[in-house]
């Protein structure tokens, strides 16, 4: 819900920048009394989530209404707003102020420009816009869509400290590019455990092109180790109640590179 208005539309922009400032300065204080001070300014960078994910293509989408909660980041990094977009310094506010004002008397403003990769949202054009619409409680927004897709997935909770574990999968993926119902079920705790599982089905592979005389391509090795190896292994595991405090993957590492490492050298 917006801040009630007084009816004089550049006073209350003006008011409407210092409580978008003050709850800055708050969220600070708490982040501080966390002990994550730094994680407040660290807005989501397209060209960093992109590079951890794989782009594979793109298509416009033309003008949209979306959710204004749904802008997680941005292609410029200077921006002057944090990761929530409220104005970090005072240099935004004549445009900013100009911006809420034109809001408050309902005129009509031009679409922001956006990237989509899943559900989030980064800005190409309109970084005032999304942060006073924030600060005027303003659900949706208009936006020009271009749609950039990912070898791996991403929603609007992603963060930066996500972006090791996104790119980890992502070269697993390309390792091992099994059928999207599959590929969610692996879930290893620890990131390098891709690389783990990776070298496990290339392992697995090798023996069965040997053992059939015959060369596997990746699509149909990655297949075949998920549903003779993986899939079984992790199912036995779970009939035993062996799975543990952990995924089904951080069973399956346990002991499913182990059995087939014994395999190999006992041949």
């Amino acid at each position: 819900m917006s801040p009630r208005p007084t009816g004089l539309h550049s006073a209350d922009a003006q008011d409407d920048f210092l409580r978008a400032r003050r709850r800055r300065a708050m969220a600070r204080l708490r982040a501080r009394a966390a002990r994550r001070p730094g994680d407040l300014d660290l807005i989501l960078p397209f060209d960093e989530v992109v590079a951890a994910l794989g782009r594979t293509g793109e298509r416009d989408l033309g003008i949209q209404v979306i959710a204004v909660d749904s802008v997680v980041g941005t292609v410029d990094r200077a921006t002057g707003f944090d990761r929530s977009f409220r104005p970090t310094s005072a240099r935004v506010r004549t445009r900013w102020e100009r911006i809420a004002a034109a809001m408050r008397r309902g005129e009509p403003l031009p679409p922001i420009d956006v990237y989509r990769i899943g559900d989030a949202h980064f800005v190409r054009d309109g970084h005032h816009r999304v942060s006073v619409a924030r600060a005027l409680r303003i659900e949706q927004i208009e936006a020009r869509v271009v749609e950039v897709l990912t070898r791996v997935g991403a929603s609007r909770e992603l963060t930066l400290a996500d972006l090791p574990r996104k790119s980890h999968e992502r070269v697993f993926g390309e390792r091992v590019p099994l059928p999207s119902q599959d590929a969610a079920q692996i879930k290893p705790s620890d990131p390098l455990g891709y690389g783990i599982l990776a070298e496990a089905m290339e392992a697995w592979a090798f023996r069965a092109g040997q053992e059939r005389g015959e060369l596997l391509d990746r699509e149909r090795a990655a297949r075949e180790w998920f549903d003779s190896e993986y899939a079984p292994l992790v199912e036995a595991l779970r009939e035993a109640d062996q799975i543990g405090s952990g995924t089904e993957t951080d069973a399956y590492l346990r002991v499913g590179p182990e059995r087939y490492d014994r395999r190999v050298v006992d041949g």
